[in-house]
């Protein structure tokens, strides 16, 4: 089944090998999930986090708990 999330936001930490995604389902609520990959293999992404089955209110909700869970986002946002 393809995925109908719309990304609103992607974090990459330096060396682009690992980002956050926050986005918004067809229902209304958001989310995030942490990804890796590895340039030399060109499969693509991979899900490291899961944490996309977590349902959030808002936007910032899950910008909010993806800071408090990815050890390394916080310091790249600021």
């Amino acid at each position: 089944m393809p995925h109908t999330h719309t990304v609103l936001r992607s974090v990459n930490l330096p060396g682009e090998r690992v980002c956050v995604d926050l986005f918004r389902r067809p229902d209304g609520t958001y989310g995030f999930e942490e990804y890796r990959r590895e340039p030399e293999d060109g499969r693509g992404w991979f899900v490291i986090g899961h944490h996309g089955h977590r349902v959030f209110d808002s936007e910032a909700a899950a910008l909010a708990a993806a800071r408090r869970e990815v050890a390394w986002l916080d310091g790249t946002l600021g």
